[in-house]
């Protein structure tokens, strides 16, 4: 019986990845943790702890009781958020890596998922079509952090054996909970404005292409490469991940379709620089031919989604 402990679990990611690992392994098996209050799908649904991931102590204590087969670590600080505030963001982004890999080792944690981002890539980064592995200069302290996560992630599967998985995960788009911290945060923001003001201003300019995915695609890739059988695995630092890519212009177009009357206007921030540092879209090839991913949502299909969940769950 597999026992789950997630890390971070109240996060964007988090609260739809417990959900779903809660339908897969038995409510009661997956431990949700975060430094925060719970969140309410979270505390509805299963056991939750309040837990810093900086306390090595208190997380081992937690992984010894409970006799935890697998972690999820979550916990991180996102790029924008990240950048004002670099040494706090570096520390917790890495302190909080190799608190778990020790733990996971000491204890014989079966398997590790560690996220890593499309913000490992830089400037020098080939921007199209961005290949599995590739020229990889990040720019924010982010980007930086999970570069040298990826690393630390195969070292410790090389050295101690330890099933460590991961992926670069897109800008995510989801209706469930709020956004972290992120340069891509603009793609939920957008949903939300343009059924509360029909208007929303963007601090990306028109035709800035960022790699994006909707949650649900993000949430069954993490359980399908979790499922992949050890073998299939044949990179231990961190896949690239698809799904689609488009603008603030074209995502604009597609809400226009549902709601004629939106506008939006663009005030460029200093996420614009992050964002003009990453790539325009993903080769994830290696995922699809290791262990079979491939997406179900286009920005058509998750515009669709959106919209009406928002709706529907009376947060408009």
């Amino acid at each position: 019986m597999e026992k789950v402990l997630v890390i971070g679990a109240g996060g964007q990611l988090g609260v739809e990845l417990t959900l779903a690992l809660r339908e897969k392994f038995g409510s009661e098996n997956v431990i949700a943790s975060d430094i925060r209050e719970p969140h309410v799908l979270l505390a509805e649904s299963g056991p939750f702890i309040q837990l810093d991931v900086m306390n090595s102590n208190a997380v081992a204590a937690v992984v010894k009781k409970e006799s935890i087969t697998q972690i999820y670590l979550l916990a991180a600080i996102l790029s924008a958020t990240g950048e004002k505030n670099p040494l706090w963001a570096w520390d917790i982004n890495m302190k909080s890596l190799m608190n778990v890999l020790d733990i996971c080792v000491e204890h014989k944690v079966a398997k590790l998922y560690w996220p890593s981002s499309i913000a490992v890539f830089g400037n020098t980064t080939p921007k199209d079509d961005t290949p599995q592995k590739t020229v990889i200069e990040p720019t924010t302290v982010y980007g930086i952090s999970k570069y040298a996560g990826e690393l630390w992630c195969q070292y410790y599967f090389e050295k101690y054996g330890l099933d460590v998985r991961s992926m670069r995960y897109p800008g995510l788009i989801s209706w469930k909970s709020a956004p972290g911290g992120g340069t891509t945060d603009y793609a939920i923001d957008i949903y939300i404005e343009a059924l509360k003001k029909q208007s929303y201003e963007c601090f990306l300019s028109e035709h800035t292409y960022l790699p994006m995915m909707y949650m649900d695609d993000a949430v069954r890739a993490t359980l399908e490469l979790m499922d992949a059988p050890k073998e299939s695995i044949k990179n231990r630092m961190s896949y690239n991940l698809a799904a689609m890519s488009f603008s603030p212009k074209e995502i604009s177009e597609a809400i226009q379709k549902r709601i004629p009357e939106f506008t939006i206007s663009y005030a460029p921030d200093f996420r614009q620089k992050i964002a003009d540092s990453w790539p325009s879209k993903i080769d994830d090839s290696d995922a699809r031919a290791d262990w079979g991913w491939k997406p179900e949502y286009d920005l058509e299909k998750m515009t669709d989604v959106m919209l009406e969940m928002l709706k529907t769950v009376n947060r408009i």
